[in-house]
């Protein structure tokens, strides 16, 4: 069969292409919240452990630098596709919709999926600020972590984002699921349980960090 380059620059630039990028970029991100989660959950273990964990982190070098990269373009991708079609949907939309109501089938998650995602950018920059580009100097990241949560509002801030990545993961998995074409009608109660199940996971788990780091100091 010959490669068509024509055909497939049409198929992701369609609407269908771009939602299956967004279902791409969004499945990347799951993945990188559980292997996250994971490393964040040694915290529990203690100081030296989770400091040992950092540390070979750390010691991948340049393969932490393109996992940082890839990350980055995913984001970017997901972000600026995610915002593309949320805008078609808003021009797309009559008037007499622009009034609230709860149409068949949406639900909180489908109906915020923008909203989140915005909240989730800003949660992002000052994550990043906060653990990654902060002076590192004289202090382990566990010492950071501690004193980082050691502020009452950025712990409320933590939580409430945290429950806010929950929703866009609840409605974000189950829409890219779908995307991909795993909708078969047998399996759609699972397929959603799947889905409110790894938003829980991600939610409680992250969330459950500043209440532990509070509990213990």
């Amino acid at each position: 069969m010959q490669w068509n380059s024509n055909r497939f620059t049409l198929t992701l630039s369609s609407s269908i292409g771009k939602k299956l990028i967004m279902a791409i970029t969004g499945l990347g991100f799951c993945i990188f919240l559980i292997s996250h989660l994971a490393g964040n959950l040694v915290i529990y273990a203690g100081n030296d452990a989770f400091n040992s964990y950092a540390e070979r982190l750390h010691t991948l070098g340049p393969l932490l630098i393109l996992a940082e990269i890839g990350l980055l373009l995913l984001g970017i991708t997901h972000i600026s596709i995610g915002a593309y079609l949320s805008y078609q949907n808003f021009c797309a939309r009559p008037a007499r919709y622009k009034k609230k109501k709860n149409a068949g089938g949406r639900t909180i998650g489908s109906s915020t999926m923008p909203y989140t995602g915005f909240l989730i950018l800003i949660f992002i920059v000052f994550h990043l600020i906060d653990f990654h580009f902060v002076e590192k100097a004289d202090r382990s990241i566990y010492q950071i972590v501690l004193e980082t949560f050691s502020n009452p509002g950025y712990t409320i801030f933590y939580i409430l984002s945290m429950a806010v990545v929950a929703t866009h993961i609840d409605h974000g998995f189950w829409s890219l699921l779908q995307t991909m074409g795993i909708n078969n009608l047998e399996y759609m109660p699972t397929l959603r349980m799947v889905s409110f199940g790894l938003s829980l996971f991600v939610g409680i788990g992250f969330g459950s960090l500043p209440v532990f780091i509070t509990l213990i100091t």
